[in-house]
């Protein structure tokens, strides 16, 4: 089998993300090649996300070989082109002036998942849609079913439009993000692995109640869903918050950074108390001393407020927002906060607030 080597190396960079760094099962530390008919198709799986590619190739070839060395050794080597031929259990792989052995395994210890059964198909940039709601997905196993993005196409009874809406939360923070689309569906849950490798830009996306499936660019990825009951994230999102305070993302992250610096703990409470159209943000580290910063804020309402957040929290869910102004949108400081911004009309932010002294 001969392969051109520049090809070669982009379409293992593409099948190999899938596969784990450890793995007990060694068919799955392997990648499979399979050429004929001018065709070489790569395949990788870790049993719950399977990416396959293909590029032309000369001759025949079918075996497994490990990915992650197979990788090293194309991005490697010196030549344009690359020639393997297949041994008893081997494969010999020759460019320029370097030559290597290899172990194979078979093809058919290679697990394959079906690919059938899609009731929707849709083209769509899903990387951008699930770009400013991913950082909220949990990592908590216990509640697996928040580990991933809640994706669905619902039509909307007064414009008849096809809405596609992507929700992540993790219990302390949530994020919506919409935009137009073209096919209903039932909502579904994305995993926070697959999530990572959706291609970007516009890509084919097909469904089934069991299975999501992304195709751009000669590159097939095919994924489990997770089996779970999303909750109704739609209770969580107040719609009665009326004291308004209008400030600069870049201000009030950076703020919130420079503040928390004085604690060595991630997840340090920082106090923002809201007075006309100043916002005072501070910290307090019994054990190393307290910081204050100000912030310009806007500020129509005459009571003061005071809410306390997660400071890292803080600073990452403003910034899922465009540069420019976000409006936080309070009840009494002790119930969830809107986040919204005039310059991305389709996302949303909730944030929960903690205690502070």
């Amino acid at each position: 089998m001969k392969v051109a080597r520049t090809d070669f190396a982009r379409l293992l960079s593409a099948v190999a993300k899938v596969v784990e760094s450890r793995n007990t099962i060694p068919i799955l530390a392997t990648v499979c090649l399979v050429a004929e008919g001018g065709t070489l198709t790569a395949t990788a799986t870790d049993l719950d996300i399977e990416i396959s590619g293909s590029i032309a190739a000369e001759g025949d070839f079918a075996a497994c070989l490990d990915a992650k060395l197979l990788t090293g050794i194309v991005t490697k080597v010196a030549g344009d082109e690359i020639t393997i031929e297949q041994g008893d259990g081997t494969a010999t792989l020759r460019a320029g002036r370097s030559k290597y052995n290899l172990q194979t395994l078979p093809v058919d210890d290679m697990p394959s998942m079906a690919v059938d059964g899609f009731t929707a198909e849709f083209t769509e940039d899903l990387a951008a849609l699930f770009a400013p709601v991913q950082f909220a997905i949990s990592t908590e196993e216990t509640r697996y079913y928040l580990n991933g993005i809640f994706l669905k196409g619902a039509v909307d009874t007064g414009s008849q439009a096809v809405a596609l809406t992507a929700v992540a939360t993790d219990g302390h923070r949530l994020a919506k993000h919409v935009a137009s689309g073209v096919s209903a569906f039932d909502g579904i849950i994305v995993p926070r692995k697959t999530v990572g490798l959706v291609p970007k830009g516009n890509i084919t996306v097909r469904l089934s109640a069991s299975k999501i499936q992304f195709v751009a660019d000669g590159t097939t990825i095919t994924s489990k869903l997770i089996d779970g009951t999303y909750p109704d994230y739609q209770r969580v999102i107040p719609s009665r918050n009326d004291k308004i305070v209008t400030f600069s993302g870049d201000d009030m992250a950076r703020a919130a950074g420079r503040v928390s610096v004085i604690s060595s703990e991630r997840g340090r409470a920082v106090k923002v108390e809201v007075v006309n159209d100043q916002a005072t943000l501070s910290v307090n580290n019994p054990d190393s001393g307290n910081a204050s910063e100000d912030v310009i804020v806007s500020y129509a309402n005459e009571e003061p407020i005071t809410v306390g957040f997660n400071s890292a929290y803080l600073g990452e869910l403003v910034g899922i927002f465009p540069p420019g102004d976000v409006k936080m949108a309070l009840s009494d400081g002790a119930g969830p906060v809107l986040f919204t911004s005039d310059n991305a009309p389709n996302l949303l932010a909730v944030l929960m607030p903690m205690r502070v002294h």
